[in-house]
């Protein structure tokens, strides 16, 4: 019986492509949505890799496709994200152990940030996963961040000896560049470790199909007014390393 394959996800271009060389050009392309999902061996398994784009909607979409169009036993999916909680530093690494919709209130008929007629806030992810890809995380971090990574780029995002944090994700269709915001947030959603634009829709779809899900974030910036100018340079210069190195790591060792 043939295993069915991984699905490996990101929002933005350079968070694949470091994979997506790796499969070369014999990898199978699939357009489907305005999207192309390419299917091919990574690291010894079989995985089909796609460009969600940002936002809730791209990802759920995408999520979707990827288990009915391509039955892929598990989605991770990895990306930048803001700091919120203290002690969450540029260059850090947050794997999720549950994912809420931050911008998602239905009230007086549901509780805030609960999905309606689901009866859930928040998402998990899945457990085993989950560690599987925190262990990834944690041996790049150790391994492979140095070499990947020079000295320049680190001291420019003062990134010294970047951690390793698991926890709460909130999601939202905002980009989140103020710190007032970001206080509000934190304030709302107690615990929170880090906020983006995808991870609660794609732990959603995921949780209604009933497939194991996991997500990575590599935190950009602290979700204040200087993550505009932070952003792409650090999505160019540190996070397709990052992703690139702790995906294949995870690849090369996850097994269910």
């Amino acid at each position: 019986m043939v295993k069915k394959p991984l699905g490996i996800m990101a929002a933005l271009h350079d968070e694949i492509a470091g994979l997506l060389a790796v499969m070369g050009p014999d990898a199978e392309c699939r357009r489907i949505g305005m999207r192309d999902y390419y299917v091919g061996d990574l690291y010894g398994q079989r995985c089909v890799v796609v460009l969600a784009r940002l936002g809730k909607v791209a990802a759920a979409a995408t999520t979707v496709t990827l288990l009915r169009e391509f039955d892929v036993r598990a989605v991770v999916f990895a990306g930048l994200a803001g700091g919120l909680a203290q002690g969450v530093h540029i260059g850090d690494v947050v794997v999720a152990d549950a994912l809420v919709q931050h911008d998602l209130d239905a009230r007086p008929l549901f509780p805030r940030f609960e999905v309606p007629l689901l009866g859930l806030s928040r998402f998990p992810t899945d457990l085993r996963m989950s560690g599987v890809l925190a262990q990834a995380a944690a041996d790049y971090m150790v391994l492979g961040l140095s070499r990947d990574i020079d000295a320049e780029t680190r001291d420019l995002f003062a990134i010294g000896a970047p951690m390793l944090h698991r926890g709460p994700i909130a999601s939202g269709d905002r980009f989140v560049g103020d710190a007032g915001l970001a206080a509000a947030l934190l304030s709302d959603l107690p615990g929170t470790l880090c906020v983006e634009m995808e991870g609660a829709a794609v732990a959603q779809i995921c949780y209604e199909y009933g497939v194991p899900c996991a997500v990575l974030r590599t935190i950009s910036d602290r979700a204040d007014a200087s993550a505009p100018v932070d952003f792409a340079a650090f999505l160019h210069r540190v996070a397709s390393r990052y992703a690139s190195g702790i995906l294949q790591r995870f690849i090369e060792n996850y097994t269910d």
